[in-house]
């Protein structure tokens, strides 16, 4: 057993989607540190170009900014970093939106937009990329880490219909991807976080005392808890977790 190399991703190459903040830049700011190649995309080209400068102080950080809800959106992501690298061993498909309103009101377009983004973009651009991953350096599996969340396993108080929906679907959809790919030497799990703070998540950033009442571990979770994570189930550590998904909620999931 080498504990030396056993969380080891120095030399790796990442895409990030979503990485310009939140999440997936805390797992993307973990990646760099680790001694790996990151490649993030985001929609908003100037938030995606300015956290990549940022993260670039630290490590190897590239921003492919770009819409990657449509299956050209994703052609034209993986045309681009195919330019710059010849092979792909992490995918972190962390991008994804919400939607909230009342039963009665919510819009086909809320149904549609987050049911896109967080369910049908994991599996395309995994598949997309597939050629990239079997390129990879054989001495380590290929790892595809697919972002959930607890609202997928139980219930928060807000009408977001399509989120929770979608969200689950993610934790399914993780297991049937991981069942086939890890023929090919392509690990597929799942994070699923709890409160972070986020754009999305507006109540673990402006609320965080209020929230915090709910966690048993009494805080919202940290770059590094996220960041952890995400190490842990990329490298040689991971590699026996297939199909899973590790919650990362301070306790919530079992309080509720």
């Amino acid at each position: 057993m080498d504990l030396d190399t056993l969380f080891s991703l120095d030399g790796r190459t990442a895409i990030v989607t979503g990485g310009s903040r939140g999440i997936g830049k805390m797992i993307a700011e973990g990646y760099v540190r680790s001694g790996v190649r990151v490649y993030i995309t985001a929609r908003k080209a100037d938030e995606c170009e300015a956290t990549a400068r940022e993260l670039s102080e630290l490590g190897h950080c590239v921003a492919l900014p770009g819409d990657i809800s449509t299956t050209e959106g994703i052609a034209d992501l993986v045309a681009r970093y195919g330019e710059l690298e010849d092979s792909l061993d992490i995918l972190v498909n962390n991008a994804g939106a919400a939607w909230g309103a009342p039963f009665a009101e919510f819009p086909e377009s809320g149904w549609d937009k987050v049911m896109d983004l967080n369910v049908k973009t994991p599996f395309f651009l995994t598949q997309a990329l597939a050629p990239l991953f079997a390129r990879r350096n054989g001495d380590h599996l290929a790892k595809v880490i697919n972002i959930a969340s607890i609202d997928g396993i139980s219930l928060n108080p807000q009408e977001t219909y399509s989120y929770h929906a979608s969200k689950s679907a993610v934790i399914q959809l993780t297991r049937r991807m991981a069942v086939r790919l890890v023929e090919d030497g392509i690990v597929v799990s799942a994070i699923a976080p709890g409160a972070f703070a986020s754009r999305m998540n507006q109540d673990a950033r402006d609320r965080a005392d209020e929230v915090v009442t709910g966690v048993p571990s009494g805080r919202i979770g940290t770059p590094e808890d996220m960041a952890g994570a995400a190490i842990y189930l990329a490298s040689r550590a991971g590699d026996y977790v297939v199909g899973s998904t590790l919650v990362v909620d301070g306790g919530v999931t079992h309080a509720r």
